[in-house]
């Protein structure tokens, strides 16, 4: 693979829109139109350019890298969220592990893993917002599915 296919689209010759359009794609694969539309629904002059900034970089310039699977990528910003303690954020992505096709107990043994490198304490906060996570989908799933 040559430095040019390592580099997603972030490509010496791309342009910021193409950088900010690959990103916005891989935005809603990972996160999910809603999430994404609310994300864009609320943003004012004042989020409007944080906004652009993770599009384009953390997903036009990140995510759209091939050196990792959405999968791994998905363990590997879980366990980041742990580590800091960014608890709403970390819902976001144990929604967007299992979207990117990561299972439950996946899940559930990247949280251990946790539990060792970043903390007991925040490895069980982790957990109950997995748990809570999980609780939504269920109750979302079975609203979809009354039989």
């Amino acid at each position: 693979m040559s430095s040019v296919d390592r580099q997603g689209a972030v490509r010496p010759d791309a342009t910021s829109q193409e950088i900010y359009d690959a990103g916005m794609v891989v935005r809603r694969q990972v996160l999910g139109d809603a999430h994404v539309d609310r994300a864009n629904a609320g943003k004012d002059a004042f989020t409007e350019d944080f906004q652009d900034m993770i599009t384009r970089i953390a997903w036009g310039g990140i995510w759209t890298r091939p050196g990792l699977s959405r999968q791994m990528r998905s363990a590997v910003t879980i366990t980041a969220m742990v580590a800091h303690g960014h608890w709403e954020e970390l819902a976001m992505h144990i929604r967007a592990a299992l979207r990117n096709g990561l299972d439950r107990d996946e899940i559930k043994e990247i949280l251990l893993q946790t539990a060792i490198y970043c903390g007991v304490p925040s490895a069980n906060t982790a957990f109950k917002t997995a748990q809570h996570v999980f609780a939504e989908i269920d109750s979302a799933s079975s609203e979809k599915d009354p039989s």
